[in-house]
């Protein structure tokens, strides 16, 4: 299993700024699944003493929905760098055999408006959320959830000879 961990060329203006998603290498009938990981709640308190107008930037696009508050929450489902190392020993110790990677990096600076927060998607015919805190003995002292599209992989049906 790879870890590849990239660290920020100067330090960021807030703590939580580090997104992280693992890939697995066999679930629900599809290889290499990528799902990204986030914090689904957080305590309203935090949200109040961030610069929100020094994280945000203008729109990703001029047809994305740029509500400030949706944008907000993308930065508030991110990680400190502390509870990315303990999400990370996490997944190394239990799952190291069933993940092909691990992957984080930091957040760039303004963060343009009109990104979707993955707590705001739902699941659907090809794609879904898992929660990590529900699995027996989960050390974590908050939920992590992961988002996951499988149309965006290969099924494993098919497949000889590691083909």
């Amino acid at each position: 299993m790879e870890v590849n961990i990239s660290e920020p060329y100067t330090p960021p203006p807030i703590d939580r700024a580090y997104v992280l998603s693992m890939t697995i290498i066999s679930f629900k009938g599809r290889r290499d699944v990528q799902v990204h990981l986030f914090r689904p709640e957080w305590d309203p308190e935090e949200e109040k003493g961030i610069p929100w107008d020094k994280l945000l930037g203008d729109p990703v696009s001029e047809e994305a929905n740029s509500d400030p508050v949706q944008s907000r929450k993308v930065i508030m489902e991110a990680f400190t760098r502390e509870e990315r190392d303990e999400i990370v020993d996490y997944l190394k110790k239990r799952y190291s055999s069933r993940l092909k990677s691990i992957d984080s990096a930091p957040f760039e600076f303004p963060l343009p408006t009109g990104l979707p927060p993955l707590s705001g998607l739902s699941a659907g015919e090809h794609f879904g959320i898992m929660k990590l805190e529900i699995v027996p003995n989960y050390p974590l002292p908050y939920p992590v959830h992961g988002f996951f599209d499988l149309s965006a992989h290969q099924p494993i049906m098919g497949e000889t000879n590691g083909e």
